[in-house]
């Protein structure tokens, strides 16, 4: 091992002052425990009284260990100032002799004795003392006012060992504790420092620690630090005093020696610099990228999470400036990885925005980052790097697992930050990794808004070749084209793209919901020339055609109070509905029960919560892309063209809210869905609704249908909103069961071609059923009711 890098570590002792050095042993290995290696500190001082003088007798009191023996020695002491190996060992009153070992290191640091015994003494090939491993004929001796300091600047090949000391030190009174390890300064104990993390060595089983073990990078120079101790010999008067501003100065300039002169001078490392938005010398140095400034800072007592008026910790500014030394020494030392700022930025969040890919990776690295972590904008770091057009971090974060779905405040997705920033390779990247084209965000926008919006042609060009729609409609009822110059190139691709689809058009249909909808809602037909369905006309919301006095009063809700996204228990939203039955990404929890499925109350417009809370589901509308399609036996059905996970929701059964007596003299029945088991109103899709009213029958359905409550809480008016019962496939139909009285009605005039093996309503079932029945059986059919005036299928239950 070589001796690459070493830092003073500060004391304050009552009466007096020393530099313990600490050296940090790398070149590929890290140290295993954090312990203060035994490295001989010889220290000297003027006693203020003569009563150690008279309890010593005036002789020497060295302890010598011979051959596991110990004896006093018995010399006159001619010299009154006191001596010792380190800061573990009492001050000693020596003799000449003895004084002469000491600055020969012959004390051993840890028990503080005299080993002279030829198994101690060093080997005549090996110059170095058996404690600390120093070349002894390199001792050298440095005077500092009234005291010295006995250090070396070789490297050195061996390390002491506790084993060198032959008899136990509590024979004579000597602690002998030979682990040196990092301590904190003086004053209150350090545990009680919120953010203190140094302690004298990491517990066994401590994972943190753990984790947190690093090779700490290379420091300052030792010629550097060892100017330092000349300076202070030549430099400090006896009585100097700094102002505390000017430790902050000083951190943030890198100049250690000032540093060192204003700690022993007894400044607070916690300084806060008021005209610095209240930050302490560690912000300073770490911002600067000084690790041997943070590591005298840290060793005096400074606080490694304190926080700045933006909440902004050392780490942080460490990360954010790409000081990857720094953010490895402060990592080992203890900060806290997780903490977040006023604005809810963690150190993920700010290197991933600053570009910084090696801290990004190294953060990852700790297992103690959330990679999918938000801040107050709702903005992850993956977010972040594609905004910024940080590709490599982006892969990387790809690599590592990271939620590319999520949204921002104003639900925007990764996508449209791509959009936004017009990086090509990202969007690549996205799509590739089956990012949502087709996701809009509040205001209506797609990825291809924002990207003709900012005129990014290559995106636009991306993005159509990806099937993106050109005659989407965000809020403003604006489409693509719309949002871009005429005079641009990405306004020209928009163009053709449209004229293109517009002569294709002739076979299916771009979009039936007409914008009406967040996602568009094309048709295909490949089985006949039947045009695609215009005979109502659709909406996105119920509709009344006569007085139904629904109670919208708002003061007649009920509301939460959260102050964000309801994710508590004590959400009243949630308790009306006996709890909240959504997940944090919209999907029913599997413990809910289908039948009967609780009623759902959603936060509304009087709750407190975010707008983007988890209870929101339904009133945020369809958001999962669907095909109008015709079938070969059922006429025109509905499929997905994405994978539905289970508990999803799909869409909503929406129409026209009537009463059972208006129901009664309609002679359509066939879009008639009753809203409760009393049947006294119901929905008829038939001249107005929405792609719902195309869903068809299944015996095995994929879809379950729902009562929940979104803008108001009029028991008799809820919404009808499916969700998937089970994870869809892509391309698959969907369906929901009609219901029993539907088919007892209705099986007079049709069978049903769901297809499924456990079809109790096809035309093989029906033949089945007819051969076993009985003429009594028969005389009973014959008795069915008209069904002329039926009010369809009823809200399943």
């Amino acid at each position: 091992k070589s001796l690459n890098q070493w830092v003073p570590d500060l004391f304050g002792l009552k009466n007096s002052f020393f530099f313990f050095f600490s050296f940090f042993y790398a070149e590929g290995s890290t140290v295993e425990e954090a312990q203060e290696l035994p490295l001989c500190s010889c220290r000297m001082e003027t006693p203020k009284s003569r009563e150690i003088l008279i309890l010593a007798d005036r002789k020497c009191m060295a302890m010598e260990s011979v051959d596991g023996q110990l004896t006093r020695c018995q010399s006159a002491v001619l010299k009154h100032e006191m001596m010792r190996p380190s800061n573990s060992v009492q001050l000693l009153v020596l003799c000449e002799d003895h004084r002469n070992g000491m600055v020969k290191h012959q004390c051993c640091p840890g028990c503080g004795y005299f080993c002279r015994a030829v198994s101690c003494q060093p080997d005549v090939s090996q110059s170095f003392c058996p404690h600390c491993g120093e070349e002894v004929g390199k001792a050298k001796e440095v005077t500092i006012a009234n005291g010295f300091i006995c250090t070396h600047f070789q490297n050195s090949d061996v390390l002491p060992s506790s084993s060198s000391c032959p008899a136990p030190a509590a024979e004579v009174g000597v602690r002998a504790d030979s682990s040196l390890g990092v301590r904190p300064s003086p004053g209150p104990d350090a545990s009680s420092v919120p953010g203190s993390s140094r302690s004298a060595a990491p517990q066994a089983g401590d994972g943190t620690a753990a984790a947190q073990q690093q090779q700490l990078p290379a420091g300052a120079t030792r010629e550097t630090l060892e100017s330092i101790l000349v300076a202070l010999d030549t430099e400090k008067p006896k009585k100097l005093r700094f102002h505390p501003k000017q430790l902050y100065l000083s951190a943030k300039q890198g100049e250690l020696k000032k540093v060192v002169l204003m700690l022993v001078d007894g400044i607070d490392p916690n300084f806060k610099m008021e005209s610095q938005n209240k930050r302490t010398p560690l912000h300073a140095s770490a911002e600067a990228g000084y690790v041997d400034v943070c590591h005298m800072l840290v060793q005096a007592g400074a606080n490694l999470d304190m926080y700045d008026d933006d909440q902004r910790t050392p780490l942080m500014e460490a990360c954010e400036n790409n000081h990857m030394e720094v953010v490895l020494y402060l990592l080992r030392a203890g900060s806290t990885v997780t903490l977040k700022d006023v604005e809810g930025f963690t150190c993920l969040h700010l290197a991933a925005k600053s570009g910084h890919y090696r801290i990004v990776e190294h953060l990852l690295s700790t297992g103690f980052i959330n990679i999918n972590c938000q801040d107050d904008g709702g903005w992850t770091a993956m977010i972040w790097a594609t905004e910024y057009k940080h590709v490599d971090q982006v892969k990387l974060l790809l690599s590592k697992g990271a939620d590319i779905s999520i949204r921002d405040k104003e639900e925007n997705i990764c996508l449209h930050w791509a959009a936004f920033s017009g990086s090509l390779e990202i969007s690549e990247l996205l799509l590739k990794a089956r990012c949502n084209l087709h996701a809009v965000n509040i205001h209506g926008d797609s990825p291809l808004h924002i990207a003709a919006r900012e005129n990014r042609l290559e995106c636009v060009t991306l993005f159509l070749s990806h099937g993106a729609d050109v005659f989407l409609k965000n809020r403003e009822g604006e489409t693509p084209p719309d949002c871009c110059s005429h005079n641009s190139k990405a306004w020209a691709a928009l163009q053709a793209n449209k004229r293109e689809r517009e002569r294709d058009s002739r076979s299916s249909s771009n979009d039936i919901a007409l914008g009406e909808e967040q996602v568009p809602i094309p048709c295909v037909n490949s089985v006949d020339s039947e045009p695609y369905p215009d005979n109502y006309k659709y909406i996105s919301e119920n509709c009344i055609t006569s007085p139904m006095n629904i109670d919208r009063n708002i003061t007649h809700l009920q509301y939460c109070v959260c102050k964000d996204d309801c994710s508590a228990s004590i959400c009243m939203c949630g308790q009306l509905s006996l709890r909240c039955w959504y997940d944090k990404s919209g999907c029913l929890l599997p413990e809910f029960c289908r039948e009967p499925p609780p009623l759902i109350f959603e936060c509304n417009h009087a709750c407190s919560c975010w707008r983007t809370c988890k209870n929101r589901v339904v009133q945020n509308g369809l958001r999962t892309r669907l095909q109008l399609f015709r079938t070969a036996k059922k006429g025109w059905g509905v499929r997905t063209l994405q994978d539905i996970p289970q508990g999803t929701f799909v869409c909503e059964y929406v129409g026209e809210i009537i009463s059972e007596a208006e129901a009664e003299m309609r002679q359509n029945d066939a879009y008639l869905f009753s809203l409760d088991d009393k049947d006294l109103y119901c929905i008829d899709a038939r001249f107005y609704g929405n792609v719902s009213r195309f869903l068809n029958h299944m015996c095995e359905p994929n879809l379950f249908a729902c009562r929940v409550f979104t803008t108001h809480q009029d028991l008799r008016f809820p919404h009808i909103a499916f969700f998937a019962s089970e994870s869809i496939k892509a391309g698959a139909e969907l369906g929901f069961n009609y219901g029993d009285h539907f088919w007892e009605v209705k099986r007079k005039l049709f069978s049903c071609e769901c297809g499924s093996s456990r079809c109790r309503f096809s035309s093989a079932a029906a033949a089945s059923l007819q051969a076993d029945s009985t003429p009594e059986d028969q005389r009973h059919a014959n008795t069915s009711p008209d069904t002329s005036s039926s009010n369809g299928p009823p809200c399943p239950s």
